[in-house]
């Protein structure tokens, strides 16, 4: 077993949609990005990689790279569990944390957790969102943004059973 850590902020931008975890959030600015800057799909991202040692986000999506201008980061999500799949690893679970101000995330958890589980080919059980606020701290507190951190627990040998081994496909569900 390998656990990775990952960590992502991005400032808000009234312009733009806010997703995170791969839920649009009604009536909440969006965040500033090259794709649609949902920090916590690439928080998990970086969190996937790095317990694969496989690089970060920025190594498999450069920010640079017009392929990933405004990308579904579910897309994203996807493709790193690939990456793990090719390298005979599977995603175990997943814990997030979300640190703002506003918006207030408890109400989308649920809906958060399904999303990213079933782009990781995973359980909903197996993938957990909290929120914290930073008290008022700093850019976050003053509500310019947002961060996310997530940590994720991956194994070898399992990318073969369907379990953690990439989003579904014909013939594989995600009950439970």
């Amino acid at each position: 077993m390998r656990i990775g850590f990952g960590y992502d902020s991005h400032r808000f931008d009234p312009s733009r949609p806010l997703i995170l975890g791969g839920i649009r959030i009604p009536a909440a600015s969006g965040l500033a990005g090259h794709s649609d800057a949902d920090a916590v799909a690439h928080a998990i991202i970086d969190a996937l990689l790095g317990a694969a040692a496989a690089g970060d986000i920025g190594t498999h999506f450069p920010p640079d790279d017009p392929r990933w201008k405004d990308a579904d980061s579910m897309h994203l999500l996807e493709q790193a569990v690939r990456v793990l799949g090719g390298r005979d690893y599977r995603v175990v679970n997943v814990d997030v944390t979300v640190v703002c101000e506003r918006p207030r995330i408890g109400s989308h958890a649920r809906a958060m957790q399904e999303r990213l589980a079933k782009a990781m080919g995973l359980r909903a059980t197996q993938v957990s969102i909290k929120a914290k606020t930073n008290e008022g701290l700093g850019w976050i507190g003053a509500a310019e943004g947002l961060a996310a951190c997530a940590v994720a627990l991956i194994e070898e040998g399992g990318a073969a059973d369907g379990a953690g081994g990439g989003p579904p496909g014909p013939g594989r569900t995600l009950a439970g």
